[in-house]
């Protein structure tokens, strides 16, 4: 999960601005947990598409 669009029940603002403590502790949870948590979807459907197309040529490359 991203954490761009969460919003925090301490302070009502974006987790992302980490306003407050509890902004800034559930900000840096998140980035600790998984390195994709930190991007935004369209950053992981460019990853995806860049594998697709290196896998694509791999197998050209070979047949």
């Amino acid at each position: 999960m991203t954490y761009d669009r969460l919003v925090c029940a301490n302070c009502a603002a974006p987790v992302s601005e980490g306003r407050c403590p509890v902004c800034r502790a559930n900000r840096e949870r998140l980035q600790q947990e998984n390195f994709f948590a930190g991007l935004n979807p369209t950053a992981l459907v460019a990853l995806l598409v860049m594998l697709v197309a290196a896998v694509a040529l791999l197998a050209h490359q070979t047949a």
